[in-house]
């Protein structure tokens, strides 16, 4: 499993599984495609921040690609 709290592990396009914000209690996770990488930091403990094609902004759990 590629490590998504690694910043150079994000690219634009790669299909992944995010956690949003009000979903990070339950872990519920949303999937799409990398639109925009917004963490400026190369590595983040959550998970490295990211919008999804659809708009939908949240922090990689999984690399799916």
């Amino acid at each position: 499993m590629i490590d998504g709290r690694q910043r150079k592990n994000i690219k634009i396009g790669l299909f992944v599984e995010i956690v949003q914000k009000p979903h990070q209690r339950t872990g519920e996770l949303t999937e799409g495609i990398i639109a925009k990488i917004l963490t400026k930091s190369q590595n983040h403990p959550h998970g490295i921040k990211v919008q999804l094609e659809s708009g939908i902004v949240g922090r990689v759990k999984n690399i799916l690609e």
